[in-house]
């Protein structure tokens, strides 16, 4: 009984802990993020306003209007999509904040029934 009790204290703690979420300090700036494409690591960096979202990879801009679901929830809708895939809406969620970035997941905001949902995860740097 008593191993039992000390095997069960540490999940009390644990409980406790929640994750630190100040999203307000990150819905507007200039951000930095790194990405894998072809197993290269490549560095891009993007502006957000309160509603637009402009993106700089690989020599290339890409824009999308931004709508707050929450202060730690939005929805990114790209302005000049070029194919199908592109028309489709981002949901991005904010996991988690630090003093300088953030942890996010994002996936299609609408469930494709033909595809598995793919939830991906990143991290951005609020470098200004």
């Amino acid at each position: 009984m008593r191993n039992r009790l000390l095997l069960l204290t540490p999940l009390f703690f644990l409980n406790c802990y929640q994750v630190e979420r100040n999203c307000s300090d990150f819905k507007t700036g200039t951000f930095e993020f790194t990405y894998s494409l072809d197993g290269i690591e490549k560095t891009g960096t993007f502006v957000r306003t309160d509603d637009f979202n402009i993106d700089y990879h690989e020599n290339k801009v890409d824009s999308a209007s931004v709508r707050w679901i929450n202060d730690c929830e939005f929805i990114l809708n790209k302005i000049n999509p070029k194919s199908k895939s592109e028309q489709k809406a981002i949901h991005m969620k904010i996991l988690s904040t630090s003093e300088d970035s953030y942890t996010f997941e994002y996936q299609l905001a609408v469930k494709d029934t033909y595809q598995k949902r793919r939830v991906e995860k990143g991290v951005a740097k609020k470098i200004k």
